[in-house]
């Protein structure tokens, strides 16, 4: 694994979708200026990071994951210099800034894209993945068909619009299939690490890496895709050994060896993720089942090496709002739970104040179902929720139309509030490093139908115990070792009796271990 920046080791992210933060120019869409001026809002949370959608050049067909140009902010958002001005004030603040990367696709609009479309064989010919006839279609991948003047269908990586780069095939096994050493993947990877070059050296401290399993072709057991990695952390190692580097790839032990130092935990595929949040009956409404998905976490813990550096986040642009299915007090326990896990936690904007998912929009940039996680933050009780002064038909998404909706400036003044514990729960877990992120876990419960999630965290002889239970029934649990200490309690916490506990139905509690 690459040597990790020693400021992820208690870092807490907070995600922020640009367009939808805070609008400071009056157009309805927020942009690099209005996060810069919430900082400090960021910073009093408790979140010592931010994590910054992508805010490049773009049609936005996708919402900005179909990037025109990786240098250049998107106009709507500002500049360059704005962006640069934003890694300026957040390192005042002690704070750290991860830009989007999509290295796997692009928009079909940007020029190394129209240059490949060409007939003519030029310096991009070979920048995107091609079969050598519009006939054929890349056996495996969607494609973009007869649209050019160059025979042959390109492969996309997701919607049509997004044309699939050419990092190469690990097992080619057709003429069009080029190999990972081959001049146009050789030549796609070197972009790549430009576009790195570029952003490090104005003050990004690094990036979370969209879809960064997918860019080598052919490659059942990831073998290609790891060699990749393990190619740019050398790079990285050698010119910024300071970048941080958290892939959405959902194996750590597959993306730990290519040189990131953390994961996503992905809400698709094996995970089990949605068993916590949003199945039918999630965990933490009180009335799901945990245990799949501790077992699925527990095996890439152990995959990994016990490394521990799965990050969970509480929600994300692609997802429903946490607050769509955990209803209430339970949302205090479900921030409980994805504050004392390890790896980094992620905190999506909005979340902290328990924002709705907005029911019934259109889609919005590619947003379709995912459109209702994205409507602007809710600020206070002025004009447009305090995020924009434009008219509120010119909000790039509406605001949620409930009366009721919660603000930051309200969650603030109340003590008792979910953004108040999500704040005091940062707190704990800046306290104690057996709940930060290198903190080693071992599941006392798995969360099993009407039972609590329980674990201990422990790091340098320091131990605790985390019991968190959504359930509407008592639990008592046991543990090795005498339980002291409460150091965090919620609801009607834990009754302690030497080496075993009471936990309160709706509760959760830490209790320090001897």
């Amino acid at each position: 694994m690459a040597k990790r920046p020693d400021w992820l080791d208690d870092a807490v992210f907070y995600e922020i979708y640009p367009q939808s933060f805070k609008d400071t120019d009056g157009d309805g869409i927020g942009n690099i200026n209005g996060i810069t001026e919430k900082l400090p809002y960021i910073k009093e949370l408790g979140c010592t990071a931010i994590w910054i959608n992508p805010c490049f050049e773009s049609p936005f067909l996708d919402a900005g994951y179909d990037v025109s140009d990786y240098c250049r902010v998107a106009p709507r958002y500002g500049t360059n210099d704005d962006l640069v001005r934003l890694f300026e004030e957040a390192h005042k603040l002690g704070m750290h800034v991860l830009l989007d990367l999509v290295p796997g696709h692009t928009s079909w609009e940007h020029p190394w894209f129209k240059e490949s479309m060409k007939a003519d064989r030029n310096e991009f010919t070979d920048r995107y993945v091609w079969t050598d006839s519009v006939w054929e279609e890349p056996a495996g991948y969607p494609s973009i068909r007869g649209i050019s003047e160059r025979d042959g269908s390109c492969a996309i990586n997701f919607f049509t619009h997004q044309p699939a780069l050419n990092y190469g095939f690990y097992k080619p096994n057709a003429p069009w299939q080029q190999s990972m050493d081959s001049e146009g993947a050789v030549a796609t990877r070197e972009a790549l690490k430009d576009v790195m070059r570029f952003w490090l050296s104005r003050g990004c401290d690094g990036f979370r890496v969209d879809m960064a399993g997918s860019l080598v072709k052919n490659d059942e057991d990831q073998k290609g895709n790891i060699a990749l990695w393990q190619n740019i952390r050398a790079f990285l190692d050698e010119e910024y050994p300071e970048a941080a580097m958290v892939s959405e790839w959902g194996e750590p032990y597959q993306s730990l060896a290519g040189g990131f130092h953390m994961d996503f935990l992905l809400h698709f595929g094996s995970s089990h993720y949605n068993d916590l949040f949003r199945n039918e009956k999630p965990f933490f409404s009180g009335e799901g089942d945990a245990s799949t998905f501790v077992s699925k976490y527990m095996d890439s813990y152990e995959r990994s090496e016990r490394k521990g550096l799965i990050c969970i986040p509480s929600g994300n642009h692609d997802m429903d709002r946490l607050a769509r299915h955990i209803k209430g007090e339970r949302r205090k326990l479900a921030f409980a739970f994805l504050l004392s896990m390890p790896g980094a936690p992620y905190i999506y904007y909005g979340d902290e104040i328990g924002m709705n998912y907005v029911e019934g929009l259109n889609s919005v940039e590619g947003g379709y179902g995912r459109t209702g996680s994205r409507s602007p933050m809710q600020w206070d009780s002025s004009e447009n929720a305090g995020f924009s002064s434009a008219p509120v038909e010119k909000l790039y998404i509406p605001l949620d139309p409930d009366p009721d909706r919660p603000t930051a400036e309200k969650q603030i003044a109340v003590n008792n509030s979910l953004r108040s514990e999500v704040k005091k729960l940062i707190a704990v877990r800046q306290a104690h490093k057996a709940l930060q992120s290198l903190g080693d876990i071992e599941f006392v419960c798995d969360g099993a139908k009407g039972r609590p999630l329980a674990y201990v965290r422990s790091f340098d002889g320091e131990r605790i115990l985390v019991a968190v239970n959504p359930t509407d029934s008592a639990c008592e649990l046991t543990v090795g070792g005498s339980l002291g200490e409460v150091i965090y309690s919620f609801g009607s916490g834990a009754e302690i009796s030497g080496n075993s506990c009471v936990i309160g139905a709706g509760s959760a509690a830490f209790v320090k271990l001897d």
